[in-house]
């Protein structure tokens, strides 16, 4: 078991208990999934930037991601239906607590003039959704190697009910909110 998972258990579930006075313990939120997207709007002109994309998320999630493709065409963007423009990946169990972990203690405190996160990107469900513009402060990633920087959104999935809870909880999961 990661040590975020015996974190999880040991120590935020009774503190999450005690200040939002649950009578269960299946009251307390959880993460259910994280969800890594980058939409490429220029693969449109070079359609070969989904595959470069597509190996380096693969690196960073430690699974392959899905291929996503255009609904409709858009002539505005030059863009036609069932290009690739984008991939995704849905992490759960094990590897989203160790892309979590890896995620707080090692990748956003890489980006440069860090003070902390938005508290206010809150969907209202409690699930929390952060866009990083630099996918290079991963590790796996060489910054030699990559053809481009390209953005990430990373969409973190809680049971929480509401944003308060939510925010709590990811808060004590160790998420660096800023004040």
């Amino acid at each position: 078991m990661s040590t975020l998972k015996e974190n999880y258990i040991n120590e935020v579930v009774p503190q999450l208990t005690k200040t939002f006075n649950f009578t269960n313990r299946f009251q307390v939120p959880k993460l259910e999934k994280i969800v890594l997207n980058m939409g490429l709007g220029e693969a449109v002109t070079n359609p070969k930037i989904v595959d470069s994309a597509a190996a380096e998320l693969a690196l960073i999630a430690g699974q392959k991601p899905i291929i996503t493709r255009s609904k409709k065409p858009i002539a505005n963007f030059k863009l036609r239906a069932d290009l690739p423009i984008g991939c995704k990946v849905t992490l759960r169990r094990k590897k989203m607590y160790d892309f979590f972990d890896r995620l707080v203690n090692i990748a956003l405190p890489r980006v440069r003039d860090f003070r902390g996160i938005s508290p206010k990107a809150f969907d209202g469900m409690g699930n929390y959704t952060l866009g990083i513009t630099e996918h290079i402060i991963f590790p796996e990633i060489d910054y030699d190697k990559t053809d481009s920087i390209k953005g990430l959104n990373i969409t973190i999935v809680t049971s929480a009910k509401n944003d308060e809870e939510g925010r709590e909880f990811l808060k004590l999961l160790g998420m660096p909110f800023k004040n």
